[in-house]
């Protein structure tokens, strides 16, 4: 891997292990615009503070923008989900597979 791929790459799994950043673009995937609160929910024993921040940074990332009806995921951040969706089956294998021992 190339310097500018290792720096591409390091640069977005910055982004994406602040605490809750993945979880707040899991819980917009579904594509339906979710308000503060409902987010707040969606997301889980996230205090307003963080989730105001991850937010904004997440915005800054071109992942999630703010519309009429509340916070949805941009184009870039539909793609990014669509690359990550293999998480949720290995997740199920993974689990499942723990659950045997």
């Amino acid at each position: 891997m190339s310097s500018k791929e290792n720096a591409a790459i390091n640069q977005l799994l910055e982004r994406l292990e602040c605490r809750y950043a993945m979880r707040i673009l899991w819980a917009l995937r579904d594509g339906h615009p979710q308000t503060f609160r409902l987010l707040q929910d969606s997301v889980g024993c996230i205090t307003p503070n963080t989730l105001n921040t991850r937010i904004k940074e997440l915005r800054e990332a071109g992942f999630v923008d703010h519309g009429s009806d509340g916070y949805i995921v941009t184009p870039l951040g539909s793609d990014l989900l669509k690359r990550l969706s293999d998480v949720q089956a290995f997740a199920t294998r993974w689990v499942a597979g723990r659950a045997k021992k």
